[in-house]
């Protein structure tokens, strides 16, 4: 429970405040939650398959790419299942946008799985026609998953919630992640190297090079060159992670008696998104030099620090506009 510290009177202390929704029950969006399922089978097929299916594919177990699909769609359709059930206007838009998502999401697990036994790439792919109808398909759900995200996320910014801060969390989360959903384009641009020779595939997540190469470990993250697909990842899973941030506070609330103003936990979100658009620019300006993340030079590592003490500046904001406002004597006396 958030509680919000009130100061209109002498002496008054910390009074609880209403949770944002109460004990309703949640109305789970059924296609979206379906999807979740189909991740979970597909993240599930992907480890035994990364046990026992010993091939490789760009330098990479062929299996990796569906597992890391199958759990980011199963974390962002779990999310949007249960952000589209908790609105209460606008509820036949949202379900049909939830379900677009549903539809477009599901085509490019399949067609991402379909690819993986196959033997062949599923992004950027246009060795053969059936190649490029998969690749074509994936597109154009691509752009149409799109456009029902950002149907869904105005939604929320037109649905009013009674805690305000929780309210902000969300509606901000689904906007950076609205971008970092749209970052994934950069990725399908073709290359000089593929615009001036007809090679089989036109697209690339690596700048400076081919696809491919050393990377890191789980994530397969360029550890050489430029990887547009750091700030896709991070742009779209703040959905999760600004709200999740806002919940640490508020749990924080039973001991940091700062945290209990709702004014300084609005203070708060706002400073947390702004730090996360920063480093979701920061890296999207990072990879498009073709600079590995993990070899920034002194001119990125300067505007991270930047972003740091922007973000320190912000919370110290915060944290003063939620003080109780001291009583003046002359109000005192009157």
């Amino acid at each position: 429970m958030s509680v919000e510290v009130r100061s209109t009177k002498e002496g008054a202390g910390p009074q609880p405040a209403r949770d944002w929704q109460g004990p309703q029950r949640i109305r789970w969006h059924r296609p979206l939650m379906t999807l979740a399922a189909a991740s979970a089978l597909v993240t599930v097929a992907s480890v035994v398959g990364l046990l026992f299916d010993q091939r490789e594919l760009v330098g990479a177990p062929i299996w990796a790419k569906a597992l890391k699909f199958g759990v980011s769609i199963m974390i962002y359709a779990v999310t949007w299942a249960w952000l589209i059930g908790q609105l209460t206007r606008f509820r036949r838009t949202a379900w049909w946008a939830g379900t677009v998502i549903s539809v477009t999401l599901l085509l490019e697990l399949g067609i991402i799985t379909l690819q993986v036994v196959r033997g062949h790439r599923s992004h950027y792919n246009n060795a053969n026609p059936l190649d490029e109808t998969l690749w074509s398909i994936m597109g154009t759900a691509i752009m149409v998953l799109w456009l029902a995200t950002l149907v869904a996320a105005i939604l929320l910014w037109f649905t009013p919630g009674a805690d305000r801060a929780r309210t902000l969390a969300i509606r901000l989360g689904s906007t950076i992640s609205l971008v970092g959903l749209g970052l994934g384009f950069l990725m399908t641009m073709p290359t000089e190297a593929q615009l001036s020779s007809d090679g089989d595939i036109i697209g690339a997540h690596t700048v400076g090079a081919g696809d491919g190469g050393p990377g890191i470990a789980v994530l397969g993250w360029s550890t050489e060159h430029g990887d547009l697909r750091i700030p896709h990842f991070v742009g779209m899973h703040a959905l999760q992670l600004i709200p999740l941030a806002l919940l640490l506070i508020e749990l924080s609330s039973r001991r940091v008696v700062a945290f209990r103003s709702v004014r300084t936990r609005i203070g708060l979100v706002w400073t947390v998104a702004a730090v996360w658009a920063a480093v979701v620019a920061l890296v999207t300006w990072q990879a498009l030099r073709g600079q590995s993340i993990v070899a920034p030079d002194a001119l990125t590592v300067w505007v991270a620090v930047l972003i740091v003490v922007g973000g320190l500046a912000g919370i110290g904001l915060s944290l003063a506009s939620g003080r109780p406002r001291a009583i003046e004597p002359a109000e005192q006396q009157g």
